[in-house]
């Protein structure tokens, strides 16, 4: 078995979903609920890639689905492209969630005849790590730093942005970004006790912009 590589999941991520679309599953029939889509897709991509794949499956502790790869993947209905993350500091807005996320988007349909259910998957993005934060906080960091913005601009448009930090924090944050600018994110981040990740941006840039793939 061969150890499994980023390249190898974004090419057997393909494979799979047209195989998973083509196929009825009773025990999703009638059911609507987001989290049991995602359980159920999540464990038959892992059944499918431990057949040829040498690879740790993530926990709780690691927080992400494919730790060893960095990769985390969200599987989502096409009716609001979205999920949680959990939230570790105000920067991944400005800097990235700190590991790849492969997103499944699907279209569910119940057979009323044959009672069972489809999933058809009409997008798979692959997004890289540096294009995981926000999309409008680095639009707008991009846009004043290339107008000459010091660290008490940036600051203030950290502040009018409501990033989850207190002053200090706020203007330690100004001056790393005054230092090391951001790059342009395609994530919707919202604030939450979890980050609320919204997808529709990534999916309409995916395979125009550098970092953000579509793999189906």
């Amino acid at each position: 078995m061969k150890n499994l590589t980023v390249t190898d999941i974004k090419h057997e991520a393909s494979i799979f979903l047209r195989i998973l679309s083509q196929r009825g599953v009773d025990s999703l029939f009638g059911k609507n609920d987001g989290k049991a889509v995602g359980t159920f897709v999540e464990h038959e991509f892992h059944a499918y890639l431990g057949r040829d794949y040498n690879y740790v499956i993530g926990s709780s502790a690691s927080g992400i689905d494919f730790p060893a790869l960095g990769v985390d993947l969200k599987v989502t209905s096409t009716r609001q492209p979205q999920s949680s993350c959990p939230y570790s500091s105000a920067e991944q807005k400005v800097y990235g969630l700190g590991y790849h996320l492969m997103v499944f988007v699907y279209d569910k349909r119940d057979d009323m005849e044959s009672e069972l259910a489809y999933l058809n998957f009409i997008n798979a993005v692959f997004v890289e790590d540096k294009r995981t934060a926000d999309f409008q906080t680095t639009r707008g960091i991009i846009s004043i730093l290339n107008n000459g913005a010091n660290l008490d601009d940036i600051d203030a448009f950290l502040e009018e942005r409501n990033l989850p930090l207190d002053d200090i924090g706020r203007r330690m944050l100004a001056g790393r970004i005054v230092e090391d600018p951001p790059i342009q994110g395609y994530i919707t981040i919202s604030n939450a006790l979890q980050w609320r990740l919204q997808y529709a941006r990534t999916i309409s840039v995916a395979g125009q912009v550098d970092g953000v793939d579509s793999i189906l």
